[in-house]
């Protein structure tokens, strides 16, 4: 465990429990200082429930929520010095921007000469200077959205919560905002939780990712970590497209398992591939191997980090364009890939005979309950 000072936020052991519903259950997780965090998972999954109980919205059943070293178990929410943005905004209608930015300073005694130049200072960071007079009506969606956010930060709190805030900002919007927000996150140095579905946003923002299924992690770990190492078949299919093969362990050597896929219908051919080792696999066990259908390349055979290339013939079955890249359908081996590559000058077409390669650092070996060996 890390120093405590330099732990914003640690839940140790918390659940919550609706009557004999378990929403949240074994919950140990330290969010460093300056760190942004994201609780990433599909809708019920646990992520809200464990925001609302840092935030003190939602009692806890078991376990203890610390912020800043200060057990906060009973602590109401205006006395735990945090930001909250939700998504809706919550912007009173009826008072002008610099009121609702105001009104988080509300509870603490600032002269009016101090409280206007904090909230100046917030409307600063969130590049909407000359706005003080408007009247949320008055502004666009993405507008709103930054002055929520400047009511969050104007008092300087010691973690900023954000639940789904960028979820009802249209596509580009939402991009411009995610940059803006990790800007402005970036710039206080403030520990963040960041709760959202969308795994795009959780990549992109994170420094750390948790994903959560049924109450639960699955797995923590850098953007990087959960979408290269997937632990379970969980995240490999949340986040990502990924394919997922049944297969026996023929060998095992020099740290590459080579591995017989079942051969899907038809009696095809089975594919045969050597995988890197990433936990203790002895022959003849059955287990799934996690590609991601990015990392399968259709022609040309990418450099190789040192591990052999494995090689194998398909079929093109359908083509999905993507702009800049293009989703394939490819039956190899009686299997039915998913192959995304970035559209050279000629993509392949239906019924188009291709070559797969796949490096051996480049697929994930799961046991066959679809999690990773330990």
């Amino acid at each position: 465990m890390a120093e405590t000072r330099d732990i914003a936020v640690r839940l140790t052991d918390v659940e919550k429990n609706y009557g004999s519903f378990q929403a949240v259950r074994d919950m140990t997780l330290d969010i460093p200082e300056g760190s942004f965090v994201t609780l990433l998972g599909p809708s019920g999954c646990g992520k809200t429930t464990t925001l609302r109980m840092i935030a003190g919205l939602e009692s806890i059943t078991a376990g203890e929520i610390a912020i800043k070293g200060r057990r906060v178990n009973e602590v109401p929410i205006h006395k735990r010095n945090l930001g909250v943005v939700f998504q809706n905004y919550a912007l009173f209608p009826h008072m002008s921007i610099a009121d609702n930015v105001a009104f988080g300073l509300k509870y603490r005694k600032l002269n009016k000469t101090d409280a206007r130049e904090k909230v100046r200072r917030a409307l600063q960071m969130v590049r909407l200077p000359h706005v003080e007079d408007r009247f949320p009506g008055q502004l666009s969606g993405g507008q709103q959205q930054r002055i929520a956010l400047a009511r969050a930060i104007v008092i300087e709190p010691d973690v900023l919560l954000l639940d789904e805030p960028l979820s009802a900002l249209d596509a580009n919007l939402r991009e411009d905002m995610r940059v803006e927000l990790k800007r402005i996150q970036r710039e206080l140095g403030i520990a963040t939780v960041f709760v959202t579905h969308d795994q795009g946003e959780a990549l992109a923002m994170s420094d750390k990712v948790v994903v959560m299924s049924d109450g639960q992690m699955e797995q923590i770990g850098t953007p990087e970590d959960v979408y290269n190492r997937p632990t379970s078949r969980f995240v490999a299919s949340f986040l990502g497209n990924s394919n997922f093969l049944g297969a026996t362990v023929e060998d095992v050597t020099d740290g590459l398992v080579t591995l017989a896929v079942k051969p899907g219908e038809g009696g095809a051919m089975p594919i045969r591939l050597s995988i890197a080792s990433n936990g203790r696999f002895r022959k003849g066990e059955a287990v799934q191997i996690v590609i991601r259908a990015e990392r399968l390349c259709i022609g040309r055979a990418p450099e190789s980090r040192g591990g052999p290339m494995n090689t194998f013939e398909g079929v093109v079955t359908n083509v999905d364009y993507q702009g800049l890249n293009a989703r394939y359908f490819v039956e190899a081996g009686g299997q039915k890939l998913q192959v995304i590559n970035p559209i050279d000058q000629h993509p392949a077409r239906e019924g188009d005979r291709v070559t797969l390669h796949l490096r051996s650092e480049d697929a994930v070996i799961l046991d066959d309950t679809g999690h990773v060996h330990h």
